[in-house]
């Protein structure tokens, strides 16, 4: 809905006043902001992937932190090509950031399970080179955090995760305008009701044969939760492993530039 007073070739002074809050609300990564969602993640006892504005000096970054429960701050990936207007204010990611991180995780077995994680932000998952160097690193769990609550989505995270033959983890907020502090900007300023909704939701769990394991959560908050078989990655890929079999290395290659 913001705008920041921009178009093309002119910037007002109320649109800049708009990037200085919200460069004001953004945090640093590691910051104490970040040390309480830590925090967060020892009580509970859970692996986190959690969405922020990432503050480095003047330029801002939409990037998703990876939180531990023993070890804290594990990672973080910034998003690379903001979509469309974001462009104004965040700026792009480069290729350091752009993990899989193994890591344990609590099972109903004998023994902890290890599970490759990433994550990957909106509309990068329609990048499809992007996607297919976290195939090569072996992604288990696709993190797929978007605010695009159209039904068309929920077809692109059954296609990754019959893809990548991958669990994928879509989370997609619920927010009305009461959640947004006052005077921020909204579509439609004569129809302003705290009761009108800004994001839908949508959030979902695919299995990696593109079976919906919980959602789309639509239309109100809450959580969603299902028991994931990581063997059922193994599974998938007997037909189809499109970094393996499915790769066709002889025609096709694939090379990563990292930074």
């Amino acid at each position: 809905m913001s705008t920041f007073g921009a178009v093309v070739g002119d910037r007002s002074p109320e649109g800049r006043d708009e990037f200085l809050r919200y460069h004001s609300a953004a945090i640093e990564v590691p910051s104490p902001a970040v040390s309480r969602i830590e925090e967060i993640s020892k009580q509970n006892g859970i692996f986190l992937v959690v969405g922020v504005i990432e503050r480095d000096g003047g330029t801002l970054y939409c990037t998703a932190i990876f939180v531990d429960p023993k070890e804290g701050l594990v990672g973080k990936h910034r998003k690379l090509v903001p979509t469309a207007s974001e462009r104004l204010v965040w700026g792009q990611g480069n290729g350091s950031t752009i993990p899989v991180l193994e890591r344990s995780f609590p099972s109903n077995v004998d023994r902890d399970v290890k599970a490759k994680i990433s994550a990957t932000i909106c509309w990068e998952n329609y990048m499809p080179l992007l996607r297919n160097h976290y195939y090569t690193l072996g992604t288990q769990i696709y993190c797929a955090p978007t605010v695009d609550a159209r039904p068309v989505w929920q077809s692109s995270m059954v296609h990754i995760a019959m893809e990548g033959r991958c669990f994928v983890l879509s989370a997609c907020q619920f927010a009305q305008e009461k959640d947004y502090p006052a005077g921020h900007a909204v579509a439609n300023e004569v129809a302003r009701n705290g009761e009108n909704i800004m994001i839908a939701g949508g959030s979902v769990i695919v299995s990696p044969l593109g079976k919906v394991l919980a959602g789309p959560l639509l239309g109100k908050e809450g959580v969603l939760t299902a028991d994931l078989d990581l063997d059922d990655c193994v599974r998938g890929k007997f037909d189809l492993d499109v970094i393996g079999h499915y790769a066709r290395p002889d025609i096709f290659g694939f090379e990563f530039y990292g930074q």
